[in-house]
């Protein structure tokens, strides 16, 4: 500790001299000191609040100073206790220690055997408190586990998210189909307070326009000929956790103003109900689609989207992070080796020079699937390059890595698209975002200038 002002000492001394001078020189050092005379005084301070360290002599009028230790370790585990002895009861100083005191003085010891000892407990504590700091960022990151990534825009992404989940905050996640962005959402579910609760995801491209409002807001008994019954919907299935709203901008647009208004008000009306619910669910999206355009085209609504994106999260491309191939690779191969009972495949160096140089459009999803099929269809340890080419994906076009829609494309729309997505993948920093367009930075700016992007 730092600063010993906020340190709680409590001692027990029954020799009452003995204890004011004790007393005396802890004061001198600045702490703050409890003294009490027997061991049934000292335990129910003990019970009552809490002190970093309690000093306490072994023989006591009533109880002795091993039963002061176990209330202690009962009631305040991480403090430290210090048994004072006289030197021919040294034998009970050890057996004390033994049942868990953190450690003894032996009478007569002078001032500075007393601040030392008490000093090195502190300092033991300091460790303790570090070491369960570390824990804790081990366990975290752990619960991140399956997100790979060691790439400095991985990392980024990471803190991003060890700062996000503990909030409420609605969370919009960015990024092009197949990054993994449910792993994220789940990752956000896990690092949060509602880790406990459910964890509810719903792909908003896979439902029924006709059908959107009951699935999301729920149906009660009667509302339309077939409900037979009252059904909850998705976000009273996740009232205390987490909803997971993934490719949100295919959202109806009237279902973007019911999700709108709960967002606002926080209560939900099933169909066919006029009583509201009040629901306490946690909101986190996920797109591909550039939502700035979408909202341009009046296809999504700008109110809508400015409650979903309180904190963005863009996860970035895997072309972007080259560095991250080979752990992902290693990751899935062992992953479906172990689902499948087989023995362990290895790459050979030239069918790992050629993932290496592919762009992966279908991102860590695609590579995924390679690395699946490949294992499975090998009957050798080592997967050659023939194996691999073999498979059903794009080899790199040297001379474009674009293809052109078969209906053609809205030049200016595509433009401002990379100049935004561009952008957002480098979090706003427009010399990054310049160079990844492969522009020079005044051809970027005029760029900007020229679509009103600030």
């Amino acid at each position: 500790m730092n600063s010993t002002q906020k340190i709680n000492i409590l001692l027990i001394e029954d020799e009452t001299e003995q204890r004011q001078i004790l007393k005396s020189i802890l004061i001198e050092q600045h702490y703050q000191v409890s003294d009490v005379g027997n061991g049934e005084q000292g335990i129910k301070l003990i019970q009552q609040q809490t002190f970093d360290i309690v000093i306490s002599d072994w023989k006591l009028p009533g109880v002795d100073g091993v039963d002061v230790l176990n209330t202690l370790k009962q009631y305040s585990p991480l403090s430290s206790f210090i048994l004072i002895t006289a030197h021919g009861d040294a034998s009970h100083a050890i057996a004390t220690i033994r049942a868990g005191a953190d450690d003894y003085l032996l009478k007569p010891f002078d001032k500075t055997t007393l601040l030392f000892t008490i000093k090195k407990q502190l300092y033991a504590q300091s460790v303790e408190r570090e070491n369960q700091t570390l824990k804790q960022q081990l366990k975290q990151r752990k619960q991140l586990v399956d997100i790979i990534g060691r790439s400095p825009l991985m990392n980024q992404l990471f803190q991003r998210i060890e700062k996000a989940a503990p909030t409420n905050a609605t969370i919009m996640i960015n990024g092009e189909s197949g990054t993994g962005k449910e792993l994220a959402a789940r990752a956000i579910h896990q690092l949060s307070s509602r880790s406990n609760s459910a964890f509810i995801p719903v792909n908003c491209a896979a439902i029924p326009e006709s059908l959107a409002e009951s699935e999301l807001f729920g149906v009660e008994k009667g509302a339309f000929t077939g409900a037979t019954r009252n059904r909850p919907g998705v976000l009273e299935a996740a009232n205390g956790g987490t909803i997971f709203l993934d490719e949100i901008g295919e959202l109806p647009l009237l279902m973007q103003s019911k999700l709108l208004r709960f967002l606002q008000e926080g209560t939900i009306n099933r169909v066919g109900s006029t009583a509201q619910q009040k629901l306490d669910v946690r909101v986190v999206s996920a797109t591909n689609r550039n939502l700035i355009l979408e909202i341009e085209k009046g296809n999504f609504r700008e109110d809508l989207y400015y409650r979903l994106n309180v904190i963005p999260v863009t996860i970035p491309p895997l072309r972007n992070r080259p560095e991250d191939i080979l752990p992902l690779i290693e990751h899935f191969i062992q992953q479906c080796c172990d689902e499948n009972n087989i023995l362990i495949r290895q790459l050979s160096k030239p069918a790992i020079k050629l993932l290496l140089s592919y762009h992966w459009p279908g991102n860590v999803r695609e590579l995924k699937n390679i690395i699946e099929r490949s294992v499975l269809l090998s009957s050798e340890e080592i997967i050659s390059v023939e194996e691999i080419s073999g498979l059903e994906f794009e080899k790199p076009n040297q001379s474009s890595s674009y293809l052109l829609p078969e209906n053609g494309l809205n030049w200016e729309d595509h433009e401002k698209d990379c100049l935004l997505q561009s952008l957002a993948y480098c979090n706003n920093n427009k010399t990054q975002a310049a160079k990844l367009l492969g522009l020079n930075y005044k051809a970027f700016l005029y760029r900007l200038e020229k679509y009103s992007i600030c």
